[in-house]
């Protein structure tokens, strides 16, 4: 298997442990995108995608139905998405992915997570270079799938990976070629049971336990900031004992 699939494996395990932390961060993604391509999921492909991942996280359709109308409303101000990119401890690439309605609260709280424990804040776009940015779906696999083949057909779509994981397909693909692929699962029929956006280190540097036990208490802290989405970094994950 690829890196693709050593990096996922590392992530699930890692999963945000706060289930109300899971629910907080869908919920922005799914009002971003009632915003942007409308409230009707028959409509909107991305929406429609984030209504199917907060099934599988067990989000309640209170939940959802509350952030769709949160779009929709007069009084709400819609969300900046902003990235924040530093170097950690020990020259740690830190990626951290936002949704904020106070731009000026969220590079400030940012920036004072680095400062405080020994890391700087870089300007945007710096580290970008160190990350490939993937988009993941999950689906039901059907039984007549041959893996081999169905690697094959997506690879025109930008699909670089595809894997089975306990009893789904899981595939990786290139960002840009997000709405490509979910059409080409849709319109042949395959159920997609959550898609996300992930940004994979290309060079993971290696730590001490000390070492790591710094970096991991900056990024706690990150991950902690109700406007924070996603936290990558290019750390190379704690060997399993």
């Amino acid at each position: 298997m690829g890196r693709a699939f050593e990096y996922r494996k590392a992530r699930k395990m890692k999963r945000w442990g706060n289930m109300a932390r899971v629910f907080t961060k869908l919920g922005k993604e799914i009002t971003i995108a009632a915003k942007s391509g409308g409230p009707d999921p028959e409509t909107n492909p991305r929406l429609r995608v984030l209504m199917q991942t907060a099934k599988k996280e067990n989000m309640p359709k209170d939940n959802v139905e509350r952030a769709i109308k949160k779009a929709t409303s007069k009084d709400f101000t819609d969300y900046k998405e902003m990235n924040y990119e530093g170097y950690g401890p020990y020259g740690i690439a830190v990626f951290v992915e936002t949704a904020t309605d106070n731009t000026t609260r969220t590079v400030a709280n940012v920036r004072s997570y680095f400062n405080k424990h020994g890391g700087s804040l870089g300007t945007t776009g710096s580290l970008e270079f160190l990350f490939d940015h993937k988009c993941v779906f999950h689906i039901t696999k059907k039984d007549v799938v041959s893996l081999e083949n169905f690697e094959l057909e997506l690879i025109d779509y930008g699909v670089d990976e595809v894997y089975e994981d306990e009893g789904e397909l899981v595939l990786y693909g290139e960002f840009a070629q997000n709405s490509a692929i979910q059409k080409y699962l849709e319109d042949n029929g395959y159920e997609i049971t959550s898609s996300e956006f992930v940004r994979i280190p290309n060079d993971l540097k290696d730590v001490t336990p000390e070492q790591r036990e710094m970096v991991e208490k900056l990024i706690e802290k990150i991950e902690e900031d109700e406007d924070v989405q996603n936290v990558f970094h290019n750390m190379c994950e704690e060997e399993e004992k």
